[in-house]
């Protein structure tokens, strides 16, 4: 399995190497874009990626050898998958506070609270015991909630409400972040095994060693963002500071209206466009096996003795060359719409998770096939978020896309944890399927979500056969 894994990285780098070269050479030459050659929007793009990429680093050095480090402290896997439980349901509790946060506090001191939540979740990995590392999942679910949203709101605030710079040019940034986080997720599967296995300093090295990358975006976000804020004569924060004055009461109360508010009218969208439930039920679907995917993949492999920490840099370079083909393929030279995509990535998952119930078949598993199912699993992720981004901001108006978003969130929390607690019950064995079944019957049921998700899909195009919102209009080839 060892041959196999080197040569599946080197395979998947090339991959990505000439895909990139590719996309680039059927890219049409285009002027330079204003932005470029604003020096002001350069300095302040280049002070948010900075303190960003530190954050998205610090979470990805974590995902190699959470399982394995649990393994470590001897725990069972039904312990195991109550913590990764633990992890979901918190992340379903805070999302409604990610969201007001940031206005009760101000957004620059939640991605403050971020870091030391962050920091606080992996020293709790220093300790065996199971209380703590209770504990320590919930900090990760707050982490997660705070990760995914208020980096990217203390962005566009500024962008738009102080710097007044075109909503056009937001784009560019969180474009270089996403091409940015793909190469950072491959390097920092490198960097865990490096640590882990070659210097043999064991699986809970990575998370040390995210500590003070987190300190240091820390650091970035308190001294250059506040320096920002600063020089930009910042408001908003000016009324709402960290310890809070006097008047903190009322910005709370307006803060909590509008949060309610824009929860009631995500839900209003949700409910009366029919787009936007079947989208919906296709994230909820789609991501809800993911989860339940990133706690499996590990007990399935480590029995058979691969670098997980390599194993990893598999999975991120293939979604990565999932998400080259999607720019590639909605390209001007080809053309395809993101919603033909869509329905490409949903049924190479559910032929992945069908070769998976075989592949861990109790008694006579087959670890280069589960392999190879995963990574094609990885490679139909890198397809699926850029499409289903597009067509959320095509059918889901933008004033209400936080709302209807938390509500899409919502079940599919729900479902993982449920699938992460129905395993739970049933396992028996080491969940590579040598013992038990319940792994195999895990991505059966997995399995049965995806063509869910399928038809959820077909229906979603049935419906919009003739309707310009979910298609690609002109030479507009990414979609992103």
């Amino acid at each position: 399995m060892l041959v196999t894994v080197y040569l599946a990285i080197i395979f998947l780098l090339a991959l990505c190497v000439g895909l990139e070269i590719t996309a680039r050479r059927l890219t049409p030459p285009q002027p330079a874009p204003t932005a470029v050659a604003n020096p002001a929007f350069q300095r302040f793009q280049t002070l948010f990626l900075r303190a960003y990429l530190l954050a998205l680093w610090a979470d990805w050095l974590q995902g190699p050898y959470l399982y394995k480090l649990y393994r470590h402290y001897s725990f069972l896997e039904s312990q195991i998958a109550i913590l990764y439980v633990c992890g979901l349901a918190s992340c379903v509790l805070f999302a409604p506070f990610a969201g007001w946060l940031p206005q009760a506090l101000g957004r620059r001191q939640t991605c403050l609270l971020f870091c030391v939540a962050y920091s606080a979740c992996c020293l709790t990995k220093l300790s065996r015991d199971y209380f703590v590392l209770i504990v320590g999942r919930v900090l990760g679910g707050l982490s997660t909630s705070l990760l995914s949203t208020i980096f990217e709101a203390w962005y566009v605030h500024r962008h738009v409400d102080v710097h007044d710079f075109p909503k056009e040019w937001i784009p560019s940034t969180f474009t270089k972040a996403a091409t940015w986080n793909h190469m950072l997720a491959v390097g920092a599967g490198l960097v865990a095994n490096l640590l882990a296995e070659w210097l043999h300093l064991g699986p809970v090295a990575p998370f040390v060693l995210a500590v003070p990358c987190l300190g240091a975006c820390g650091w970035l976000v308190l001294t250059d963002w506040g320096r920002e804020e600063a020089e930009g004569g910042l408001k908003e924060h000016k009324q709402t500071p960290l310890l809070g004055p006097s008047n903190a009461t009322p910005a709370r109360t307006s803060a909590r209206a509008r949060f309610w508010r824009s929860c009631q009218e995500g839900l209003r969208c949700l409910l009366s466009d029919r787009r936007v439930m079947l989208l919906g039920g296709v994230q909820a679907l789609f991501e809800s096996v993911l989860y339940i995917f990133v706690f499996l993949w590990t007990p399935v492999l480590d029995p058979h003795g691969p670098p997980l920490g390599l194993v990893f840099s598999c999975l991120m370079a293939a979604s990565m060359a999932g998400s080259l083909l999607y720019r590639l393929a909605t390209s001007t030279r080809y053309c395809l719409q993101p919603g033909h995509l869509l329905c490409l990535a949903v049924l190479m998952a559910f032929f992945s998770l069908f070769m998976l119930t075989f592949s861990t078949a109790p008694g006579q598993p087959r670890p280069n096939e589960s392999l190879l199912a995963f990574l094609l699993l990885e490679l139909a992720c890198g397809l699926y978020f850029p499409a289903v981004s597009f067509l959320q901001g095509r059918v889901i108006p933008e004033e209400k896309r936080a709302g209807v978003l938390a509500w899409f969130r919502l079940p599919l929390h729900l479902l993982a944890c449920l699938g992460l607690l129905a395993l739970h019950g049933e396992v028996s064995g080491t969940g590579g399927g040598e013992e038990g079944s319940g792994t195999r019957h895990m991505f059966g049921g997995c399995a049965v979500m995806m063509l869910a998700a399928l038809l959820a899909v077909v229906s979603l195009f049935t419906l919009g056969r003739n309707d310009t919102d979910l298609k690609l209009e002109g030479d507009r080839g990414e979609g992103e």
